[in-house]
């Protein structure tokens, strides 16, 4: 029973640290910079007028990187808190 409030802490410490230090801010602008290449790469034919675009793969192309960003920075920090204390 201990390592399921010790899941249940883990959990709510990742995320605490997924929406402090500049976190959101951080993943926002690399899912900008990363999106738009991918975006650019995957669908530059439908935004350069020959092919109809597909909404729901531009929403994604920009929510994957962010994820990525976030999990990165948030399993970063629990990694530097484990070896802190």
């Amino acid at each position: 029973m201990e390592s399921l409030g010790s899941a249940n802490s883990t959990w709510k410490l990742a995320r605490l640290c997924a929406i402090s230090d500049g976190v959101p801010r951080r993943s926002l602008y690399v899912a900008l910079v990363v999106g738009t290449v991918l975006n650019l790469i995957n669908q530059g034919d439908a935004l350069l007028g020959m092919a109809s675009i597909n909404w729901w793969k531009v929403l994604l192309t920009y929510c994957v990187p962010y994820a990525v960003c976030t999990y990165g920075t948030v399993s970063y920090q629990l990694k530097k808190g484990e070896r802190n204390a």
